[in-house]
């Protein structure tokens, strides 16, 4: 098959894009098909010329990927590299390239590429993408919307409020919560922005930080425990598999450098604690409508109760991300993954 792996973009997580396009674009190439890593806010050149079998010499095309570093990118430096300097995301030759490809696997992640904006758009033009559709991506990058149809679907989860900037309430005692809590972005990734908060002087920074990133925030009750999460493939549930960082919490720096973070799957617990979680993951699967993959995050506190903290619908496919861990444990490598993912997504298209 013709593929065109979609990455990068202008979200908090370009960088992290790259290294899941990267590792899918190695593993479809090896399933035999010919694909184009492309950044969709860069583009393909920046002349007008004929794309003709362009696919034949796909990795010339391809966009040339580095590593991770350990903060989030400088999105102005990026947007001022572009030669067109157009406001539009999709850069030179995108949308043309995504229509001449059978598929496109999206390996975005963050804003554009899991709010719903770039699957709506490929519904119009026709083009045939991974994943989930524009709706359910849209509510399931939403923290604050998302919460609600968990607690709605009786999916336990930490209690919190949302917050907009231009109405934020700064003091932490008139809001109803208590300390210690949790500060972040509404609609963000990859823990870029988040804060644990234990202090009064804290929260106030906690909300800077977070609304520097956008608009609206969630503050939610911290929840002391174990993390964990639960990849949903087809709504059903692969191995929970338990997060645990050296030092700190499961923050960028920690979700992607090597080494830093203790990942065991199938988790440590008991067959009952296990299975109450894969059920609720699928439950949250189904309340936002979330087709083909996903997964969803998780804390078990002291006592053994958990909370379903937010859902993913384009989850990371890095060396060191979580859906390909748990894949692995039941016996699907990464190729196998990948192929499964573009069987299912074009299954919804017949």
């Amino acid at each position: 098959m013709n593929i065109v792996v979609l990455a990068g973009g202008l979200s908090e997580e370009r960088d992290v894009s790259f290294a899941t396009g990267s590792n899918v674009a190695k593993a479809l190439r090896k399933n035999g098909h010919q694909v184009i890593l492309l950044d969709v806010f860069m583009g393909y050149s920046d002349k007008e010329e004929d794309l003709e079998g362009i696919f034949e010499r796909s990795q010339e095309a391809s966009t040339q990927v580095t590593g991770i570093t350990g903060t989030a990118p400088d999105l102005e430096a990026v947007k001022r590299s572009r030669k067109d300097q157009s406001p539009c995301l999709f850069g030179p030759n995108v949308i043309a390239l995504c229509r001449m490809a059978e598929i496109v696997f999206l390996a975005l992640h963050g804003e554009h590429g899991e709010d719903g904006r770039i699957q709506a758009a490929f519904d119009l033009y026709g083009i045939k993408y991974t994943g989930t559709g524009y709706l359910s991506s849209a509510l399931a990058m939403d923290k604050n919307l998302s919460k609600r149809f968990f607690a709605a679907n009786q999916i336990p989860t930490p209690e919190g409020i949302a917050m907009k900037r231009d109405s934020a309430n700064w003091k932490l005692e008139e809001t109803g919560l208590s300390l210690p809590c949790v500060v972040k972005p509404c609609r963000g990734g990859s823990s870029v922005g988040v804060s644990i908060v234990w202090t009064e002087q804290d929260f106030q920074k906690a909300l800077e930080e977070a609304f520097r990133w956008e608009d609206e925030v969630v503050v939610e009750t911290y929840i002391r425990g174990r993390e964990f999460s639960v990849g949903v493939i087809d709504f059903k549930a692969l191995p929970v598999i338990e997060i645990a960082p050296l030092e700190g919490f499961y923050d960028y720096k920690n979700k992607y450098a090597a080494g830093s973070t203790v990942e065991t799957c199938p988790a440590e617990l008991p067959e009952e604690i296990s299975k109450r979680m894969q059920q609720y993951a699928e439950e949250a699967a189904k309340s936002l409508g979330l087709t083909t993959y996903s997964r969803m995050d998780f804390l078990l506190d002291e006592e053994n109760h958990m909370y379903c903290l937010e859902a993913n619908t384009l989850p990371g496919m890095t060396s060191t991300s979580l859906l390909p861990q748990e894949a692995q444990a039941v016996g699907m490598d990464f190729p196998q993954l990948c192929e499964r993912i573009i069987q299912i997504s074009l299954e919804k298209y017949e």
